[in-house]
C-alpha cells in the first residue's frame, strides 16, 4: 500500500475508536496517521524512509522490508518505547492502531507481512490487490468516507483550542 492508504488508514482506525473512547482524539488521530507510517521505516522509498534514511537503510540492511517493523514484536517494542518517553494514553495508543492499521493494509497486498517475526511465516488476507491499484484507491476512497462519517462529531477543535 503507498503512504497516502497508510495514513487515511490510521486516520480512520483513530476516528472510528475515538468516537468509543476518552482518548483526547486530537492526538489520538494525528498518532494515528504517524503510527500508520511507522512500520515502512524499513523502506528506503517510503514516506518515513525518506524523511530518515540513515535509519531506513540500517533497518531495511538489519531485516529487510516487511519482517521485523511489521510484526507484533516491533508493534509492543514501539508502545513499550512510547510509554517510557510520554505518559499521554491518547498519543501512545494511536500510534499503536495506526501500525495496527498499516498491518492489516499491508496483509491485503501478495507480499504479506512477516506478523510473527522472527518466524518465517508470512500473513496476508486470501484476497490480494496491488500497491498502488484501482483497488487500492477504493480502499483510500472507503477509508476517507469512514473517517468523515465518524469524524463529524468529534470535536478536535475543541480539543486543540481547550474550548468548552
Amino acid at each position: 500500500m503507498t503512504g497516502k492508504t497508510h495514513i487515511m488508514g490510521g486516520i480512520a482506525a483513530t476516528t472510528v475508536m475515538a468516537t468509543f473512547t476518552d482518548y483526547d482524539p486530537a492526538w489520538f488521530i494525528f498518532a494515528g496517521a504517524i503510527g500508520g507510517l511507522i512500520p515502512d521505516i524499513c523502506h528506503g522509498g517510503s514516506k518515513i524512509g525518506r524523511k530518515f534514511p540513515l535509519l531506513s537503510k540500517l533497518i531495511n540492511t538489519l531485516f529487510g522490508h516487511r519482517t521485523f517493523t511489521h510484526s507484533l514484536l516491533f508493534l509492543l517494542l514501539v508502545g513499550f518505547l512510547l510509554s517510557l518517553i510520554t505518559s499521554n494514553r491518547s498519543l501512545i495508543i494511536g500510534v499503536v492502531i495506526g501500525m495496527i492499521s498499516h498491518f492489516l493494509l499491508d496483509s491485503m497486498t501478495k507480499q504479506g507481512i512477516k506478523l510473527l517475526y522472527p518466524v518465517n511465516i508470512t500473513v496476508r488476507f486470501p484476497f490480494t490487490t496491488k500497491t498502488g491499484g484501482a483497488v487500492e484507491n477504493l480502499l483510500l476512497l472507503g477509508l476517507t468516507l469512514l473517517t468523515i462519517y465518524f469524524g463529524k462529531d468529534i470535536a478536535i477543535m475543541d480539543s486543540l483550542f481547550f474550548v468548552q
